[in-house]
């Protein structure tokens, strides 16, 4: 009786795991993780319509989730919080111009813990030696921390704040830490703030030169286009819209 080769074995192993994965209707989205309740919603929603649809959400910084993505990560659908990243997304050849498109759009808030006395009218008040510590997004993988960046540097008080500057890996750390009291204050989006507004306060709305638009594409590598492409427009369809203004998301 002969056995089949250990190379045999892999490769009919190998074979079935690609079988599996390219199910029908079975999307990988890797979206920012300020669309994390928003996302989750509109995937479950999304399932209800579509039956034969599973859609596995990834959720983090929009810079993590392009490395990710570059390395190989079996994603279908990337949505970014900022055109940048998705603008490197298709220099790396892994999205197509045809294929991106801007969806939703939001503001960029500072925030303080509810119970805090700090009153900042401006961002200059930042400076004051009342603020200790600032939570901030880490403008080199981070969306928010790049808006964030944008803003102190024209109000010129970036490299001044640097003392009182903690990094943060996402947009949700940065809210975790002002809910916590773990920082005097914190830069988010208008999105994030919204849901704990039990434990965190707008300070004020940060001007910036341009609105911040999200985008999201197929990845051109997805072996389900075609359910990719479903999902996408049904993101912007009246009833995901509804849902994305819900938590507080604008039109683009």
């Amino acid at each position: 009786m002969q056995f089949p080769t250990l190379n045999r074995v892999v490769a009919a192993l190998a074979l079935a795991t690609v079988a599996s994965a390219a199910l029908a209707g079975d999307i990988t989205v890797s979206a920012a993780s300020s669309l994390t309740n928003a996302f989750k919603d509109i995937a479950q929603n999304y399932q209800v319509l579509h039956p034969d649809a599973k859609v596995a959400l990834n959720f983090g910084a929009s810079g993590a989730l392009l490395q990710q993505i570059a390395k190989g990560a079996p994603v279908d659908v990337f949505a970014s919080a900022d055109q940048e990243t998705m603008d490197q997304a298709q220099k790396q050849g892994l999205v197509a111009a045809s294929e991106r498109v801007d969806f939703v759009r939001n503001h960029l808030v500072l925030i303080t813990p509810l119970d805090s006395k700090l009153v900042v009218k401006q961002l200059a008040d930042l400076n004051r030696p009342a603020v200790a510590r600032v939570a901030i997004g880490n403008p080199a993988s981070v969306p928010v921390g790049r808006y964030t960046q944008q803003a102190l540097e024209a109000a010129k008080l970036w490299p001044a704040l640097q003392t009182k500057v903690i990094s943060t890996q996402n947009v949700r750390q940065s809210l975790d830490y002002v809910a916590r009291g773990e920082v005097d204050a914190g830069f988010v989006y208008a999105t994030d703030a919204a849901l704990m507004k039990d434990k965190v306060k707008v300070a004020m709305q940060v001007p910036l030169q341009a609105p911040i638009l999200y985008p999201m594409a197929r990845i051109s590598a997805s072996p389900h286009a075609a359910e990719a492409q479903r999902f996408m427009a049904y993101v912007q369809s009246p009833v995901a819209q509804t849902v994305l203004a819900h938590y507080g998301f604008g039109k683009p």
